[in-house]
């Protein structure tokens, strides 16, 4: 089985959103984890909510320190945002590591239902992103 860590800064949207995703599209043969450079110490309500809304539940996940995982060894480390490729920690181990930059939905502003599409967008772009690697990734 291979090892994924996905970074980003506070750990409470895209990279919660992508471990999971990830978690599912990788149909077994990927063990997904995700941290921040900042972690937040939350896992934001409309990150959990889009994640439902395609029958992910992600509301038991926790904000996470890429600390906790820096002495762990991964097949592939990848940034999800411009600020954590800027400030999480090098992670030496890692086989491979890429840099996908999504728009941070938390960001959005307005009402929850205001602020909802960006976080759906956000979330159907990681998937899109994950499945294209997976499908062009070998013995994956």
């Amino acid at each position: 089985m291979k090892c994924v860590l996905i970074l980003c800064t506070g750990n409470s949207c895209r990279s919660q959103m992508a471990e999971a995703l990830w978690a599912k599209l990788g149909q077994g043969n990927w063990e997904a984890h995700s941290a921040g450079s900042k972690p937040s110490g939350y896992v934001h309500p409309l990150a959990i909510r889009a994640m439902q809304e395609i029958g992910i539940d992600i509301s038991a996940y926790q904000s996470k320190s890429a600390q906790e995982f820096q002495q762990q060894p991964f097949d592939l480390v990848v940034t999800v945002c411009d600020n954590a490729k800027e400030t999480c920690p090098v992670y030496p181990g890692a086989k491979e590591t890429l840099h996908w930059p999504f728009d941070d939905p938390a960001d959005a502003t307005g009402t929850d239902d205001e602020k909802l599409p960006k976080f759906l967008r956000v979330r159907d772009e990681i998937q899109e992103k994950i499945a294209n690697f997976l499908r062009s990734s070998p013995a994956s």
